[in-house]
């Protein structure tokens, strides 16, 4: 058995439209680099807390990634959904009180599911 516990430092999302899917994490304050590695795609990255989050294009040999969810904590779950329903993000769960925080669940635009919290205060 592994002693050290593991750490997530990195998700990819691949999208049929990078730039639209950068627009959209934006919107909920992720900041991004546009770059390649050597002879690599083009594609958006964003480090928060240790965690890299990357948007490649969809090819033929790296398909689509919808069937993955995601979640973020965020400052104000309701303020969010808002502004992201209004880009087009389908909103799935509306903002409800849980045993977690004011929790809502929302699709991006490339079918995405995206889960936003915002932690109870103790």
């Amino acid at each position: 058995m592994y002693a050290a516990l593991p750490h997530l430092n990195l998700v990819v999302l691949r999208s049929t439209d990078i730039d639209r899917a950068a627009s959209f994490y934006r919107e909920m304050g992720l900041l991004f680099t546009c770059h390649s590695h050597g002879s690599g795609p083009e594609h958006y990255s964003s480090e928060v807390s240790g965690v890299v989050f990357e948007i490649y294009p969809t090819t033929p040999k790296s398909p689509s990634t919808i069937g993955t969810r995601i979640g973020f904590r965020v400052d104000s779950v309701d303020e969010l959904v808002t502004l992201l329903s209004g880009l087009g993000a389908e909103v799935i769960s509306h903002p409800v009180d849980s045993e977690w925080g004011r929790r809502a669940v929302v699709r991006d635009l490339d079918g995405h599911v995206v889960e936003l919290l915002t932690p109870k205060v103790t």
